[in-house]
């Protein structure tokens, strides 16, 4: 199994959520994520991603504005 690059994931990592204990743990936070039907916060831009709605649909829609 790789390696985690936990410092290197960080500055990449759009997720506004605060006390979010995945951060930077991309494989936490897909799974995470996946298991509740929505996507991570790395699939939004800044604005689609501060409303903290995963849902695929909102994702599409952040797409087609």
């Amino acid at each position: 199994m790789a390696e985690c690059k936990l410092e290197e994931n960080l500055t990449s990592c759009n997720c506004t959520y605060e006390p979010c204990s995945r951060k930077g743990r991309c494989c936490e936070c897909v799974t995470y994520h996946r298991s509740a039907g929505e996507l991570p916060a790395c699939y939004f831009d800044a604005g689609g991603e501060r409303t903290y709605d995963r849902s695929v649909g909102h994702f599409i829609r952040c797409r087609t504005r």
